[in-house]
Formats: structure tokens, sequence, C-alpha cells
């Protein structure tokens, strides 16, 4: 089998076009190609009255080595790598060993315990928030009247932050083993839609991935492993071995119960606070590391599909538009979309009282109204918050405090348009672009609750956005503030071995840890991670 790549053609292609094409590409005659299969389909839309699709496809030929000597110069046609997944071990038959502990259950931590599962480690899940149907009421609740349950959230829950939000499923990250793949596979075998492992950029949404969540959950307590809700991790019990090096014993848990435990995930996501204060606490090495602040910016997607596809916008196939851009500021910061949610909403996402967090979220429709995006600026440790390991956390928490009050005291997020931000006035009244946010946008001056430059870095970069997607810098567009869960504030430090710099058995892994940047990455590293710890758990490989 060959994959042939970068193979576009228009936008209104038929699939005998398709097939035609991939015969012209290589030069054969049609009672060659046996079989073909999309492999990934994105767009080219650099020119909008002439947007292509851009195909990437397996081939089965009659003639492969033939073919294959042809174009043997030509990177785009290359034999089709092995993409399955390969176990690195598994537990021996009747295993009766140290059972693992994975701390969080979301992407990170939900495809390590999989792994653990399908490997025959079964592995012991601690969540500290409810179950995904149970998290879901909850959060609901915030949205809609205004109450806040601490441990059981947009952050906090099966499925992690994660859930609630567009379910984006691909990153920048070195994957030479495919396991982005065995993720995607992973997902679609507990419902996920087939597209995601064709689509160049796939999500799922956030209706469709509680369900996931909970087939994958099945899924893992079958293979013998075991969940524990609503259970939080109060504290580490550490000792040294013989040889000096402090090892990781036990797990205090808030229901009482001291968890005997020697080979632990940290799977924690990026707003567990209280668990970062406890590890440093207990002299388990964190530093601290950068993220963003800043605000979520919406405007009707029509705006955006028009700016980014012309003529084509509302074709279905091309979907919703999304956008990504940056810019270098003249103090030196970096502003830059994050998270862009195609035809979604602006969510209330704090996991603590007194504070306010936005993030975004949509469907696997993309089909709301507004378009949103964080848009952000870098904070650096070295330059912002030096001195401290967790001053990160109390940095966003200041931001967080500040956008409680400005909103009103009542979980309102702080609102403003764009025009009056630029001005630097209030905002008194809405223009032609509504806020989704729930439960519900107090107009102001975000100046009251960002720092100064970042007020500034955003000024000058959102009419530097409005000459790249024209309409971006309508004075109507809503802005609301405060965006500071962008990543985790600080990175629990580890080895080669996946292992903490100076803790044995803690395995810190995922965004929390300071390794990954959304779902697919979290869920990779989890893969990763849990293969480690195997590994530890029996060294040599063992077949299946």
């Amino acid at each position: 089998m060959l994959r042939l790549s970068d193979l576009a053609l228009p936008l209104d292609h038929s699939s005998a076009e398709l097939e035609q094409a991939v015969i012209d590409r290589l030069g054969i005659e049609p009672a060659d190609l046996e079989r073909m299969t999309i492999v990934r389909r994105g767009n080219d839309a650099r020119r909008k009255a002439a947007i292509k699709l851009v195909y990437s496809l397996d081939v089965v030929l009659r003639n492969e080595a033939e073919v294959l000597a042809r174009f043997a110069d030509d990177q785009h046609v290359r034999p089709t790598p092995d993409t399955s997944y390969k176990f690195v071990t598994h537990a021996p038959a009747n295993y009766d060993g140290p059972r693992p502990v994975v701390i969080g259950a979301g992407p990170c931590g939900l495809l390590a315990g999989l792994v653990l599962a399908q490997m025959g480690f079964k592995p012991i899940i601690v969540e500290r928030g409810k179950a995904v149907r149970e998290r879901t009421k909850d959060t609901w609740g915030l949205w809609r009247r205004s109450v806040l349950n601490p441990e059981s959230n947009v952050q906090f829950g099966e499925g992690g932050a994660g859930t609630f939000s567009d379910g984006k499923l691909y990153s920048r990250i070195k994957d030479q083993r495919h396991l982005g793949r065995k993720v995607l596979s992973e997902f679609v075998k507990a419902g996920a839609p087939d597209d995601i492992l064709t689509e160049a950029h796939p999500h799922i949404g956030t209706f469709r991935l509680v369900t996931m969540v909970m087939s994958m959950r099945e899924t893992i307590e079958k293979l013998g492993g075991e969940y524990r809700f609503q259970t939080r991790v109060e504290d580490f019990e550490i000792e040294r071995d013989a040889d000096g090096e402090r090892r990781l014993v036990g797990l205090h848990l808030s229901t009482g119960e001291y968890l005997p435990a020697r080979h632990v995930i940290m799977a924690v996501g990026h707003s567990a606070r209280d668990t970062f204060y406890k590890l440093h606490e207990r002299g388990v090495h964190v530093e601290a590391k950068p993220f963003a602040i800043g605000v979520r910016i919406e405007h009707p997607q029509g705006w955006i599909d028009t700016a980014r596809y012309g003529p084509s916008a509302g074709n279905k196939i091309l979907g919703a538009a999304a956008y990504s851009i940056s810019h270098k500021c003249s103090n030196g910061r970096v502003v830059y979309s994050f998270c862009m949610c195609p035809g979604g909403r602006v969510v209330a996402a704090t996991s603590e009282e007194g504070r306010v967090v936005t993030n975004g979220m949509s469907q696997y429709s993309r089909a709301e109204f507004n378009a949103n995006s964080g848009i952000v600026v870098d904070i650096n440790p070295e330059r912002d918050y030096p001195g401290d390991p967790l001053a990160g956390i109390a940095f966003q928490r200041k931001f967080e405090e500040l956008a409680f009050k400005a909103g009103g005291s009542n979980y309102k997020a702080p609102g403003q348009k764009l025009g009056d931000f630029l001005a630097g006035r209030s905002s008194t009244e809405f223009g032609v672009v509504t806020p989704s946010y729930q439960p519900g946008v107090h107009l102001t001056d975000l100046s009251e609750c960002l720092p100064d430059y970042v007020i500034e870095s955003i000024r000058e970069a959102l009419p530097v956005f409005g000459r790249q997607v024209p309409g971006y810098d309508h004075p109507d567009v809503v802005m609301t503030g405060v965006e500071t869960r962008t990543s985790s504030p600080v990175r629990i430090t580890r080895g080669r071995d996946y292992q903490s710099l100076n803790t044995r058995g803690l395995y810190p892994a995922g965004e929390g840890a300071g390794y990954a940047g959304g779902i697919l990455s979290a869920a990779v590293d989890g893969i990763r991670v849990a293969e480690a710890l195997a590994l530890e758990l029996v060294p040599e490989p063992v077949p299946a």
C-alpha cells in the first residue's frame, strides 16, 4: 500500500474526479487502481475564489513496486506507514502485583487508565469530581443559576476540562509512534464520529464527549479497572528508601482512607491548585512555567466565514470557519488567539468561589450564532512573577477575583465592546453582537481586571487583526474577561523515565503537570506515562 499526499482538487469535485486525480497523479491505468482510502482531508483557503480540498490517501495498486520506484524522489508518494498501536508490555496472567493509581479522569488520566487496563494492570482511577452526567448538571447550575460547586464544574470531574470545550483533536506534538492515532481510534470505538480519523482539524464537541467518556469508563471497568469519584487526594505519603531516595508510598484521600500506592500518575489538570501547593509542601520538585492571560472575544460566525472563505462561506464541506492569529507588540509581548471555537459559546469556567474565569466550547455541529476565541498575552515567570514556583497561581487568582468584582460579584463576566475598549471608556449597551456567556455579561471597563501591559498589548493587536481578518475589529464586537486558564502555571518536573525528578513512583503527566496543551496532546502524554509505569512494573515485554 502506498501513501499519496498533497493531492488538491476543487471544492465541488466528485468522487469520480478524486479517483481520476489519483490515476493521473501516479501515471497509471484505471485498472491498476484496486482500492483507495482517504487518510486525511483539509482545505487550502489562501485563494478565497478558488478554495481547494487537499487529500492524503492510501492506495492499493497492482504494480506498487514499479510506481514507488518511479517516484523515489517524490516525498508525496511513499509506502504507507504502520500506524497500529503496539503495547510495550502486558501484565502476566493472573497478575497480582501493585495496582497503579491514576489521579484525574481528564483526557490524560483517561487514556493512561485505558492503556494500563488494556495491558492488564487494573488501575485505580481517583477523581475529585463527579461522574460526567452528574458533573454536567452541576456545570449547568453555574451557567443557569450562578451556583458553583467547587468540586464539580468545568475544571473538575470525569472527562476533565476538555469535556466542556470545542473538542479539538489536533496538536503540533512530535508523534513518531502515531500515538495520536491510538487516541483517535479509541475515541471512535467509544462513539466519536469516524471523520475524526480523516479530517485535518478534527473535533467532537461537548455532547459527544460526554457519551464517549462514559463508554471508555465502561471499557476500563470491564478490564478490571476501578473508579473512585468524589475522592480528592489530600496528601502524599513520601518516605526515603534504603538508598536514601524519596519514594511515594501512599495517598491520603478525602474519604478518610489511606491508599497504599507506589506507582501513581498525576493527571490532575491545570486547575488543581490545592494539589500543586500540597506537592510543593511535601518537597516534590515544582517550577513556574509560562502561560497567558486575556479575554474572550466574540464575532458573529458569518463574519468569520466570509472573511476566511469569501464566496464559499456557508459551504457544508467547509463548515464553520476558524482562525489563528498572532501579533508581536512593540512592548515585546505576544498577543495571540487561543482555543478558537467556531459556532460556539463563551462559558463560565471557574472552579473557585469569588472568581470569574471564561473559556469557550461548541458542539459537533458548530451551529451556534457566534464564533469565540481567547485573545491572550504571554506571561513569563522570570519577568512577571519571579522567585516563587507557585506565584503564577496567585497571579491568576488576583485577576480572576478582580473579574468577579467587575462583573457584579455574582459570576457574571465583565464585558466591553471592542470600540469602547480601544477608546478607553466603559461600555453601557450592546450593539449588533450579542454575547453568549452565561450567567450573563455586565458591561464595564476591562482595564479594571487585567494588567496594564495586557490591556496595552491587546489594544495594539486588535487593529492588526482587523487587517488580517476583515471585520475583526468592528466596534460592536464583545470581549469578556478573564481568560486565565490557558495552561498550567506550574510544571511538576520529571526525568526521562517520566517519574518526578526527586520522588520515585510519582509520574507527572498531561496539562496540569506542564507537559501538554489540549485534549490530544494530553491523551498522548497519558499513554507515554502509562507505558513508562508499566515497564517499571514488568520490565521485560510480555506478549498479550
